[in-house]
């Protein structure tokens, strides 16, 4: 085989698992090249450079092989540049010292076989959040926090043995608060307000919508229609409101965009990093799983990526500031009257209604 035919075939791939995501088909094996963009830019760019070295660059031919794989790199570049230092963050950063009005949460999804605990609990000792959110927890795993009780004493428990259990601790109050299942049974979701120690309360909702997968869901139409349910029920919520969990969706995806630019909500992410929450286990196979959006009334303290436990996913710490009347500029993703035809679309595909979720 020629280099000629080799870089060929190389090309015609990349090329169409490039192109792919942009048909917006549902189906696992479509929306899972969502995932992998950082995976698949590098791929394009060792694709570029052997290009220049191996092919007879005297040939028009090896130029526009050479010029396919850049065009990919640089498609896949426009998608995660939005998650590196050179971009302009969304969020701002917060020079306030009072922690009255500060909340500080952890996402934790445990894997439901891990058995590693007390790694858990050590981490909550050591970074002392307000709120911690577990995901996968069944009744082992509620059984080996309830340590934490003794000084997260609000909580909210739906522990499952079908990977989609949920535990919501807290130091601070909690009220109203709801376990719905709003797209699928066995798939659960906490809603609740929270009162800071200022006494301003604000509304979190935490999710983990199953994902698009051979061994899941057939396709993403589950997983987007609870993400945009939320959406739709959040676009003229005026007060504080924070949203995390799993949404086993990429921060860059088209989805994930849609429920941003349908809420409002801002990420923190952008501009500052990645933030690769799985797969933990697997260096050269990471991406941004485990989210926390928010609206404008908060500015960003600190966040972080946490060491490992032995879950397949490492927990996402992140410290939010109240702002206090002083809200980011920013207003995120502006939605256009295409984004709300297409959310109502995939609401309608479910026979879901944003009425269905709780106010807290």
């Amino acid at each position: 085989m020629t280099w000629m035919l080799c870089f060929s075939l190389l090309d015609l791939v990349l090329l169409l698992l490039t192109l792919l995501p942009l048909w917006r088909h549902e189906a696992w094996w479509v929306r899972g090249l969502d995932f992998p963009r950082l995976q698949m830019l590098i791929l394009a760019f060792l694709i570029a450079i052997s290009g220049t070295l191996l092919l007879d660059l005297t040939h028009p031919g090896s130029w526009i092989l050479i010029a396919i794989a850049l065009f990919c790199l640089l498609f896949q570049a426009w998608w995660i540049f939005p998650y590196t230092r050179l971009y302009a963050n969304e969020v701002a950063t917060s020079g306030r010292s009072s922690n009255s009005n500060r909340i500080a949460i952890i996402t934790a999804n445990v894997l439901t076989p891990n058995r590693n605990a007390p790694g858990l609990v050590d981490l909550v000792r050591q970074h002392n959040p307000d709120i911690l959110l577990t995901l996968e927890t069944d009744d082992w795993w509620e059984s080996q926090l309830e340590s934490l009780e003794v000084d997260y004493t609000y909580c909210v428990k739906c522990p499952q043995d079908n990977l989609y259990g949920m535990h919501l601790y807290s130091r601070l109050p909690l009220s109203n608060s709801n376990v719905e299942f709003l797209v699928e049974d066995g798939v659960p979701s906490i809603h609740t307000r929270v009162r800071l120690r200022s006494g301003r309360e604000l509304r979190l909702h935490c999710m983990h919508p199953a994902p698009p997968s051979p061994t899941e869901n057939a396709s993403s139409s589950e997983r987007d229609a609870e993400l945009i349910l939320l959406g739709k029920d959040l676009q003229n919520y005026a007060d504080p409101v924070i949203v995390t969990g799993d949404l086993n969706d990429v921060a860059w995806s088209d989805t994930t965009r849609l429920f941003r630019k349908i809420s409002g909500l801002l990420d923190p992410r952008v501009g500052r990093g990645f933030y690769n929450s799985y797969h933990a286990g697997i260096w050269f196979i990471r991406w941004p799983l485990d989210h926390l959006f928010h609206s404008s009334h908060f500015e960003l303290s600190t966040m972080q990526r946490l060491p490992g436990f032995g879950s397949d996913h490492f927990a996402i710490y992140t410290e939010l500031d109240y702002c206090a009347g002083s809200y980011n500029d920013n207003k995120g993703i502006e939605a256009t009257r295409e984004d709300h035809d297409r959310a109502q679309a995939k609401l309608d595909n479910q026979g879901v209604d944003s009425k269905n979720v709780p106010a807290a």
